[in-house]
């Protein structure tokens, strides 16, 4: 684990007899070796999921389960996430704009910045906040109580059962939480230029899409499946390994957050660059 701490030990060699101990160094190596350790763990554990998820029986009633738990329980906090940038974005986009003239371009700044860069990864941060703690804290008590043990010893894979559901709903439902978040940001956004100038729904939407292609906005809310991806693994990877009675549950969720948080941000970085260089 990333966040593992290095611990230092302290002994008499066989060179050093009849001299006082002397603490042993840590070799400036350390960290790497743990974060390459703890990549390996995720990659052989990425492994076992997939070729459990890929190999039947199916468990479609625990993917629905996990839909709706990733999804319809995460759609509130999208929308009032989505509704927040949306204000944040007309308030601050209307002051820019004016500041040079270009108010006409109001539509068009809002409806891009709001699908091609905050709906993401606001919708990712906030799944990542609480379907990743949910998932990380659920398997980690399931871990610790000896629960997943129980399901190894009844023959039923536990990587069928309780990891791969959960990492597909998470990859299913992030696009369509997206979608959710943008129309929420989008909706706010107009109201909030509405309430300080006359401006119609409808002129806003033909101006804010004006010339617009499938391109410029499939892969940025298709892009968030890899968001989805990336929460899921950590967190199950997480919960499944865990140790260390409710400390290590505490432990679990929190590195479920963090690391999937950080990952998110990261992967946005990536894609975007990925994005820029397929669709022009």
């Amino acid at each position: 684990m990333i966040g593992a701490t290095v611990t230092e030990s302290t002994g008499i060699t066989p060179a050093s007899a009849g001299k006082p101990a002397a603490t042993a160094s840590v070799s400036p190596l350390r960290p790497i070796m743990i974060a390459l350790e703890w990549f390996g763990n995720l990659g052989s554990f990425f492994w076992q999921v997939v070729q459990a998820g890929v190999t039947p029986p199916y468990e479609w009633r625990e993917l629905i389960r996990q839909m709706d738990e990733v999804g319809a329980r995460s759609l509130s906090l999208v929308v009032m996430a989505g509704a927040a940038i949306g204000v944040v974005v007309s308030l601050e986009a209307r002051y820019s704009l004016a500041h040079f003239g270009a108010k006409s371009l109001f539509p068009a700044t809002l409806v891009y910045s709001v699908i091609e860069i905050m709906g993401p990864i606001i919708t990712g941060l906030v799944v990542s906040g609480r379907v990743g703690a949910g998932i990380g804290a659920e398997l980690a008590s399931m871990k610790v109580t000896e629960q997943i043990d129980a399901i190894e010893v009844s023959a039923v894979n536990p990587y069928r059962l309780l990891a791969a559901p959960r990492i597909l709903a998470c990859i299913v439902m992030l696009p369509l939480l997206t979608l959710a978040a943008d129309a929420s940001a989008l909706l706010t956004g107009w109201a909030t230029q509405a309430m300080v100038e006359p401006l119609s729904f409808h002129q806003f939407i033909n101006d804010g899409f004006y010339g617009a292609t499938l391109n410029a906005f499939l892969p940025p809310t298709f892009k968030t499946a890899v968001y989805g991806l990336i929460i899921g693994l950590i967190a199950c990877f997480h919960g499944m390994r865990t140790h260390g009675g409710a400390a290590g549950v505490g432990r679990a969720a929190t590195n479920s957050v963090v690391l999937g948080s950080l990952f998110v941000i990261l992967a946005d970085v990536v894609l975007v660059k990925f994005i820029l260089a397929v669709f022009p």
